[in-house]
Formats: C-alpha cells, sequence, structure tokens
C-alpha cells in the first residue's frame, strides 16, 4: 500500500505520484500537519501502529507523541476530548476505526459538535473531522461494514463528505481539516488499495461543496459516491453496448449536496439512478429522488430509482456479495429506467 511511483508532470515544479487511495490520505494529513502546528490525529491504534488499514503508518514517528495520540479504546471520549481541543484552537482529525464503531461517539458529534457553533451564534467554532472507514466489500462482519452516512446527513451542523479516488482523497482531507465547520470525512475502505495519479502540489481543483462528473453520457444520471463510484463507472462503459450513453457524477459533498451540478445533468438526460452501499429505505437516494422530482419534474422521462443494500443488518461475510450492490444491479436499474 505504501508503494509509491513517481514522475514529474508538468515542468513547473508540480509533481504526480502514483498512489493508493489509503496512502493519499496519509500524505494530505501530512501536509495539513506540516503547514499548521494546531493540527493532531487521535485514535485508536493510529499512532505506532498506524491505523488498522495504516492510513496514519509513520505519522507519529515524524510529528511525535503529542500530535499523533493513541487513544484508549472509547469513540465518545475521542469526540468529547476533540471538542475540548478545538475550543482551545487546535484542529483535532478523529479516526473512528471502522464505521460501526461511530455509534458510541454519535451522542458527542450530533448533540455537541453539530449543534455548538449555532448555539453559540457562531463565536464557537469546532473545526474537527471525524474520519470514518465506511462501507463494505472486505469480508468483515457487521459493526465493521456498515453504511452510516445518512444519520449524519440528516444532523444540521455538520459537514459530511465522501472522497472516491486517491486524487480526491488528498486534496479532500486537506480541505476537511482547513475547514472552520465540523466535517465527518467518510474513506471507502474497500478501495483502500486502489491507486490513481495524485498532484501532490496543485490547488484544489474543485471547492469543498462541489460535485463532479466523472463519466459524461445524454440519456441517463447516475448518482453515486464512495465505492459505488468504480460500480458505476463500470456500468456506464457496460452500457455502451446497448447504445446507452451514461453519466456518472461523483456527489464528493453528501451535505450540502451539489443540487445545481445534479439537477443541471438530470434535465439533460431525462433519467436517474441513485447508487449506494447504505440501505435504500430512509437512505441518502431517498432525499436525492424527492429533490430531483421536485425540481426536475417537468424532464423527468422516469422516475427516478434508487440501487442499494436491504433494510437488514448487515449479513455474514459470505452473503455480502449478494448484500451490496453490484453491476448488475446496477445495470438491472439503468433497463428499468428505460422501460417506462
Amino acid at each position: 500500500m505504501g508503494d509509491t511511483g513517481s514522475t514529474d508532470s508538468t515542468g513547473t515544479g508540480g509533481r504526480t505520484v502514483t498512489l493508493a487511495l489509503a496512502r493519499a490520505i496519509n500524505e494530505g494529513l501530512r501536509r495539513a500537519m506540516e503547514d499548521d502546528p494546531k493540527v493532531l490525529v487521535m485514535g485508536e491504534d493510529v499512532g505506532k501502529l498506524g491505523g488498522v488499514f495504516r492510513v496514519t503508518d509513520g505519522l507519529q514517528k515524524d510529528f511525535g507523541e503529542d500530535r499523533v495520540i493513541d487513544t484508549p479504546l472509547a469513540e465518545s471520549g475521542i469526540i468529547g476530548t476533540a471538542i475540548g481541543l478545538a475550543l482551545r484552537g487546535y484542529r483535532p482529525v478523529c479516526e473512528i476505526q471502522f464505521d460501526g464503531f461511530v455509534f458510541p461517539a454519535a451522542d458527542q458529534i450530533i448533540t455537541q459538535l453539530a449543534k455548538m457553533p449555532l448555539r453559540s451564534l457562531g463565536t464557537l467554532k469546532l473545526p474537527v473531522v471525524v474520519r470514518i472507514p465506511f462501507g463494505g466489500g472486505i469480508g468483515a462482519v457487521e459493526h465493521h461494514s456498515e453504511s452510516p452516512e445518512a444519520h449524519f446527513t440528516h444532523t444540521g451542523g455538520l459537514r459530511v463528505v465522501a472522497c472516491s479516488n486517491p486524487a480526491d482523497a488528498y486534496m479532500m482531507i486537506q480541505q476537511a481539516v482547513r475547514c472552520d465547520d465540523p466535517v465527518i470525512f467518510f474513506e471507502p475502505k474497500r478501495r483502500y488499495w486502489e491507486k490513481g495519479p495524485v498532484e501532490l502540489n496543485a490547488a484544489p481543483d474543485l471547492p469543498f461543496d462541489r460535485g463532479r462528473v466523472v463519466r459524461h453520457g445524454r440519456d441517463v444520471t447516475l448518482l453515486a459516491y464512495g465505492p459505488m463510484i468504480r460500480t458505476c463507472l463500470e456500468a456506464g462503459l457496460a452500457a455502451e453496448e446497448d447504445g446507452r450513453s451514461v453519466e456518472v457524477i461523483d456527489l464528493r459533498t453528501l451535505s450540502p449536496l451539489d443540487t445545481e451540478l445534479i439537477f443541471e445533468s438530470v434535465r439533460r438526460t431525462g433519467r436517474c439512478v441513485v447508487v449506494h452501499e447504505a440501505p435504500v429505505f430512509g437512505g441518502l437516494g431517498a432525499e436525492l429522488a424527492a429533490r430531483i422530482t421536485e425540481n426536475c419534474f417537468y424532464h423527468l422521462e422516469a422516475p427516478v430509482l434508487r440501487v442499494g443494500g436491504f433494510s437488514t443488518p448487515y449479513p455474514p461475510s459470505r452473503l455480502e456479495e449478494h448484500y451490496l450492490p453490484d453491476l448488475d444491479r446496477v445495470l438491472d436499474a439503468v433497463d428499468r429506467v428505460f422501460a417506462f
């Protein structure tokens, strides 16, 4: 995961390297800590071990135990401590080891972190980043393969984002650290080892609250984020064989949504499918479908369809391939949206 290849990009001082997504986050955190001595990293095993996925590997060695802090196994204590540090002028980056472990910290996140800035009429800033590896696909059990994003998009006062590729991971983690609002930063754990080009010295090409068109198309819009971006890109390629032109949008920001980008695409294509790993019932796809229907009704050729997990606890690992949306389920939804 730590191996990289580098090439000189433009000859103007920029440098493009090939990084795995996990290493890209590591490099982004390193850059943020170099730029601001108030940036701290804290969590279970983030120091000497480098995190269970090795995302923080080497940071404690280079920045010391005062800035990369191994905490007790107490998620509520991690977030509560981060809130106190943020009130004293620090910028803590908290790692929740696995997605399902965030729920013991939900009280601190929802009741305190999200509400304190507004409760103080903006006089208090809480620049806390909560990093959460999320989603399935690694052969783990419940509590290790959850997709809890809807809990936090439903909570006012939080920014919620999800990266899907190394370049965005590198840049978005730095943007999250610089943001004065609390940020829930979702990382697609089954994509941690996938590699891509990262321009280390570039400025952000998109603001923090904007999505990205990752595949242009004319006939149907696929909306996704995190681990499902790769699946949707594969679906777009496969749909070409049936003569269908699929546009894929990486939402990147889940709250607030980049509705301008979404509506422009759907009004142009007339069809939309939303894809996420989380259960369909009450998921982010429901909010997207509602907003698209309210704002693009007269442009739609078909209802907005959703593809996601089932309304059950996450299954044993031998069944997760049946639970998680895959290429066939996405293509089936594309077929159905053309049947109207």
